[in-house]
């Protein structure tokens, strides 16, 4: 069973037979792949003939002769049909050394519709950006919202729900049954990312720091820090490393999709902070893996699960100062903004102050909800609170 990733479809259709190259980005297990089938088989539905669609998987053994631009550049030309349009689509292209040479010679060519995916942010560095620039759109794919996992399982939201926040999105685990089986493919997916994504990609020298980074911000999710902060961490338990490896080493998570960044944005000063940020990884499953249920951590989770919905969502996220307070994210879209508060329940009277007090200082006209797993709905001064499954099933707010 496959479930239809519409949002990434529409984004697709929007930009159809359009002069841009459309790049779709993602961690690898995704979904990229699929994405591009579904795509495929809407042309079909739309009458495009199969002669006018051209599916290059470059990851697979058969089309390893392909992975040297000149080649993949003749096997396209081989298939060009005069007269009519042609959809190429190139999977996981960034394993052809120069393929910036192939897609800007196939970029010139007339009535050529050209889609990519790739597994790495520097897909979109160096050459291709900068000769391309304003000329491609770019589609970044995360593992399944919990909409989408819950269709995927064919199961009501009440039971998909403690497996999704544990073992996360990615779209084939929801079809695993067990869960040694699941940590299993997790495993795969880790292990292949690191090595393959990172590792091997970046010459990395000394890949137990690089673990001992990833495993100490998925411990650390939600919260503040800085390179020193985790130079300083490893260095007490005996891996001596600087902010300057930290943050190298930062970047390529970062670039393999693994780790987001979201910085904070300063509301009275309407600022972008520079100093300390948040990490959130791109799959809460990955989590689970590299730290077990000692790191379940509910609420910091929860944070994680928002966080990459609003992305799904086409926003622009930031975490909120306002004087000694702090939203957990500041979403914009559109040039409107939306501000949301997380936490697993705010029953608890000092909770509910906590939770509620830096957005009732924020004097402005914006929406403000608080996002929890309480099912008693409440409104304070303008500040609505949200069930967590609702607002995650509603594809609104």
């Amino acid at each position: 069973m496959v479930v239809e990733r519409r949002r990434s479809l529409e984004k697709l259709e929007k930009f159809k037979d359009k002069s841009v190259i459309k790049i779709i980005t993602g961690v690898r297990r995704s979904g990229k792949s699929t994405l591009l089938r579904q795509f495929a088989q809407r042309l079909r539905a739309q009458g495009v003939e199969d002669a006018s669609i051209l599916f290059i998987q470059l990851d697979r053994l058969e089309n390893e002769h392909l992975r040297e631009y000149h080649a993949l550049y003749q096997e396209i030309m081989k298939h060009r049909r005069a007269g009519c349009m042609q959809y190429i689509f190139l999977d996981e292209v960034q394993l052809v050394p120069e393929f910036q040479r192939t897609v800007l010679s196939l970029f010139e060519q007339e009535r050529l519709d050209l889609y990519l995916t790739g597994s790495n942010a520097s897909l979109l560095s160096g050459e291709l950006a900068t000769l391309l620039s304003g000329r491609y759109v770019e589609i970044a794919m995360l593992p399944l919202s919990f909409a989408e996992y819950c269709e995927l399982a064919n199961t009501a939201p009440a039971q998909a729900w403690n497996t999704y926040v544990r073992c996360g999105g990615f779209p084939y685990l929801s079809q695993i049954e067990g869960e040694d089986e699941k940590r299993d493919y997790l495993q795969g997916i880790y292990h292949t990312v690191l090595l393959k994504d990172i590792i091997e990609r970046h010459n990395v020298q000394d890949p137990y720091v690089l673990e001992s980074i990833l495993r100490f911000l998925m411990d650390n999710v939600g919260n503040l820090v800085t390179s020193k902060k985790i130079a300083d961490s490893l260095t007490s338990f005996g891996r001596k490393t600087s902010p300057m490896t930290v943050e190298k080493y930062l970047r390529t998570l970062e670039e393999a999709f693994i780790l987001y960044r979201v910085s904070r944005f300063d509301i009275q000063g309407k600022q972008h902070l520079r100093f300390a940020g948040k990490y959130y990884v791109v799959d809460t499953g990955l989590r689970w893996l590299l730290l077990g249920d000692r790191g379940r951590d509910l609420g910091h989770v929860l944070e994680n699960i928002v966080y990459l919905e609003l992305l799904r969502r086409g926003n622009h996220v930031f975490i909120g100062k306002f004087g000694d307070g702090e939203i957990d994210f500041v979403a914009e879209k559109g040039g409107a903004r939306t501000y949301y508060q997380v936490s697993a329940s705010i029953l608890d009277p000092m909770t509910y102050e906590r939770e509620l007090a830096p957005l009732k200082k924020i004097k402005d006209n914006y929406p403000k909800f608080i996002l929890t797993l309480d099912t008693l709905p409440m409104e304070d001064e303008g500040i609505r609170q949200i069930n967590l499954l609702d607002f995650l099933l509603a594809n609104v707010l």
